[in-house]
């Protein structure tokens, strides 16, 4: 969340900021419910204060004023339970409002009301020309027998599948290989637990339990289904003060995410490109605020290099303002070029990067202790190593040969044990 004194410092600063992401937050009435607790806890500040003063008074008043004090003081005591009571009940919508409003955004961030105004600011390989009719990823798989999508269905439901056989293999050596990538620049590896607690997903900028929520939700049980490892990783250290000295804190999640995608339809959105459930390697950065951009960059570097590691052909977006998430004050996306997608241009997302100042930090009490021993929250920034089902994709599709076998990426063959998928060669 941001500073409150941020907020009434640069009132119409944060007023574009939600008029340009074009969310649901109700300035106004955080600034009319602020106004209305400081008045409150003035009220209650000054009937305290009287009523220290009458205790304090008692013990030597004359024995004939003693009755009218001490009447005095239960009055106000009944006056202070009051208006305790009435600032409870501002402080709720008070906490509600503010948790609503999204984070600031970069001077620099494009405007822009969805993705298709984000800003391509780099691409790396040309897109392979075929020599032959290339298959989408969905026929490659049930071709080569290594993804069944009508099995899933007929277990889980629509948008379920099962991985089989070499994609199996497939799946595992991406994650190692990530890890590994990881792991040699200074991440800590952890596999998360799938669930977390409301206020971790709430302290995370997520709203588990909101109208439009994408988020599963364990029955009777204050726990939901995790997203993104993001989440599991941010709480790590909700409530603690991290040592100076401990900075950054660099970890590389493993987990399983689930997502309900409501109104996903779309032949864009066809097989493994968009599902209710998929593994995903996330990276995640504590820093100090001095240190953010260049964290950013050095996440956004490193996702690079796998995918091209992996040769797939991509592009980098700058996200605009209109396709931010609430905690994001900066963010990238890597598209992968995808040729059997029913998209004009053929690329689709398949990491992100993004700095989110200390908007985590201050909804999970997340502080560390400068020199002066002054208490600071600190930044965090989270990025995708690999998300496992549409790089799959990209691997299929961008390495198919004319006789349906798959071609392994290079750096993925000691993994694999193989060179191709399909037709022996």
């Amino acid at each position: 969340m941001l500073d409150i004194k941020y907020i009434l410092e640069n009132t119409e600063t944060v007023r574009a900021s939600i008029k340009n992401r074009n969310v649901k937050a109700d300035l106004d009435k955080l600034l009319d419910l602020y106004t209305e607790r400081k008045s409150k806890l003035l009220d209650l500040e000054n009937l305290r204060a009287k009523a220290n003063q009458i205790a304090k008074e008692i013990p030597s008043a004359p024995k004939d004023q003693k009755p009218n004090l001490i009447a005095d003081g239960k009055a106000l005591n009944s006056q202070i339970s009051e208006c305790e009571n009435e600032l409870r009940g501002i402080d709720e919508p008070y906490n509600e409002a503010l948790l609503s409003i999204p984070n600031k955004l970069a001077d620099d961030t494009p405007l822009g009301v969805d993705d298709t105004e984000n800003v391509v600011i780099k691409k790396y390989l040309t897109p392979r020309e075929f020599s032959f009719t290339p298959k989408d990823h969905v026929q490659l798989g049930k071709d080569l027998n290594i993804i069944d999508f009508d099995t899933g269905a007929k277990v889980a439901g629509s948008k379920f599948y099962f991985l089989k056989n070499d994609a199996v293999i497939l799946e595992l050596s991406l994650k190692l290989f990530a890890l590994k990538v990881a792991r040699e620049n200074g991440y800590t590896c952890l596999i998360t637990p799938d669930v977390a607690k409301k206020s971790v997903f709430t302290g995370a900028g997520f709203s588990p339990r909101g109208e439009e929520s994408n988020i599963y939700n364990l029955e009777d049980l204050d726990l939901s289904l995790i997203a993104t490892a993001e989440i599991p990783v941010a709480g790590m250290h909700a409530n603690e003060i991290i040592n100076e000295h401990d900075l950054p804190c660099k970890y590389v999640a493993e987990s399983h995410c689930f997502r309900r995608e409501a109104g996903s339809a779309g032949r864009e959105n066809k097989g493994l490109y968009r599902v209710h459930q998929f593994s995903k390697i996330e990276l995640f950065q504590i820093t100090k605020p001095e240190d953010g951009d260049k964290a950013l960059e050095e996440i956004l570097s490193l996702e690079e290099s796998i995918y091209q590691k992996l040769q797939i052909p991509y592009r980098i977006v700058r996200i605009c303002a209109g396709d931010l998430g609430a905690a994001a004050y900066k963010k990238y996306d890597i598209e992968a070029w995808m040729p059997g997608r029913d998209s004009e241009e053929k690329y689709g997302e398949i990491t992100s990067a993004s700095n989110c100042t200390d908007f985590q930090s201050r909804r999970l009490n997340i502080r560390y202790k400068n020199s002066d021993k002054k208490s600071i929250y600190p930044y965090t920034l989270n990025g995708t190593a690999i998300a496992l089902s549409r790089t799959l994709i990209a691997i299929l599709e961008n390495y198919q040969q004319e006789d349906g076998s798959i071609e392994i990426p290079e750096v993925l063959r000691e993994y694999m044990g193989k060179d191709y998928i399909g037709l022996t060669h």
